[in-house]
């Protein structure tokens, strides 16, 4: 079966670091490309500054993308991909808005090519274990906390102090990513407080209360935490079972006990499940954490904090 050629548009830190191990690790995959506004010598393939010059430069030699740009520049990439007849893989979040993420699908179909909103913390074994745990659950409680430092993990990246660059969420819709997964119902946004630096145009942490007729239903999510990295989801239920997802969704606690699990990596399982829809003909879009994000700020009040420096 021929290989997949494949190239990454984006040749940031999470494309370096994550998704070009997970494509040469597929033998599925070739990849034969990159794009970005910096140069890159250790980028391996034909090298082109945008992602216009890649697709023309490329045309009849390309397969499929991996879209791994500020989320602000992701749809009008997509949108040409699509065009040009390829298939597309979406670092989360897919899109700056639910818009784009809704006109992108459609696109998809109309051209009949595989679109992949690639949300990499539901891909843990640890989050399809706990998604078996609660179904057909009760769960009378569900709390998210997640806490980490914006100078560690996103250092001079003013891109998302920008609108349209997520802010907390940038980070905390992995949570909602596992949430949405793991539920046996859907999440909704009662209310919810975003926390503003006065001299930024994204939230710095963000308290959310999700519409729940059976117990507290909420999230916590802070950039400002400088003890390490606190990713923790917490659900209770009726029966009297405790399931807690911890260090990002890669390890699972029922009851207080540490279930081990063993599997590939999030960005291996990412690419597995990108070639299998590749090769089916199918799509999997999920914008259900996006939606929620979005919710927080239609259903959230502002409240100013200390600048950022």
């Amino acid at each position: 079966m021929m290989s997949i050629r494949i190239a990454i548009i984006g040749y940031g830190k999470i494309a370096q670091d994550q998704h070009m191990p997970a494509i040469l690790a597929n033998p599925d995959f070739e990849i034969v490309a990159t794009a970005s506004p910096h140069p890159h010598p250790e980028a391996p393939g034909q090298a082109f500054g945008t992602h216009g010059a890649l697709i023309a430069g490329m045309a009849g030699r390309l397969d499929a993308v991996a879209i791994c740009t500020p989320p602000a520049a992701r749809y009008a990439i997509a949108r040409d991909a699509l065009d040009a007849g390829l298939h597309v893989l979406l670092e989360k979040p897919p899109a700056a808005t639910l818009g784009e993420i809704q006109h992108l699908e459609a696109l998809a179909g109309q051209s009949r090519r595989t679109l992949f909103t690639a949300w990499h913390a539901q891909h843990n074994p640890a989050v399809d274990a706990a998604r078996a745990l609660l179904a057909g659950k009760v769960v009378t409680a569900f709390h998210i906390h997640w806490f980490e430092d914006v100078r560690k993990w996103h250092p001079g990246q003013e891109w998302i102090w920008e609108p349209g660059g997520f802010g907390v969420f940038d980070p905390g819709i992995n949570a909602l990513s596992i949430a949405t997964r793991i539920l046996p119902v859907p999440l909704f946004v009662r209310a919810a407080t975003l926390r503003f630096p006065s001299n930024r145009q994204t939230p710095i942490a963000a308290s959310l209360t999700f519409a729940s007729e059976r117990g507290a239903f909420g999230a916590e999510l802070d950039w400002r935490y400088t003890e390490g990295e606190r990713w923790t989801i917490r659900a209770e239920t009726a029966d009297g079972g405790v399931i807690e997802l911890h260090d990002g969704g890669a390890t699972l606690l029922v009851n207080g006990e540490r279930r081990a699990f063993g599997g590939a990596g999030e960005y291996r399982s990412i690419y597995e499940r990108f070639a299998a829809l590749i090769r089916t003909g199918q799509s999997d879009v999920d914008s259900d954490p996006l939606r929620i994000v979005a919710d927080a700020y239609l259903a959230g009040r502002r409240e100013l904090v200390e600048p950022f420096a």
